[in-house]
């Protein structure tokens, strides 16, 4: 079974750094576009950043300079590198992985707290 499992929250200082990790099994994971979400309370899930499965990359304008999405193929592993980290960072944070429209595949989230 297809398994998406988040880690590397917490609670961080403004100013400070998080690295987020997402592990998949259950997927050929280098044919997978990976993204990950965000959603903070009372708002919509957004997209954060995305990479295609040959590196592509792209980012949501509030994080552009802050944040670095990358892959590692050989861990099935998606990171995103989070920088600056802003008290609007503040969300619960989702990987996804995306083969093609109808077969896309969620981890269960993990929190991101940036608060002095």
């Amino acid at each position: 079974q297809v398994q998406l499992v988040e880690s590397g929250g917490g609670l961080v200082q403004p100013g400070g750094s998080l690295r987020l990790s997402c592990a998949a099994s259950g997927i050929s994971f280098s044919i997978y576009a990976m993204r990950w979400y965000r959603q903070a309370p009372g708002k919509q899930r957004e997209l954060v950043a995305g990479i295609t499965s040959v590196g592509v990359t792209n980012y949501a304008d509030s994080v552009k300079g802050r944040f670095t999405i990358s892959r590692d193929n050989a861990k099935n592993t998606v990171y995103l590198q989070m920088n600056s980290l802003k008290p609007e960072d503040t969300a619960v944070y989702y990987c996804n992985a995306l083969l093609r429209p109808g077969i896309a595949y969620w981890g269960q989230g993990t929190q991101v707290t940036v608060s002095s």
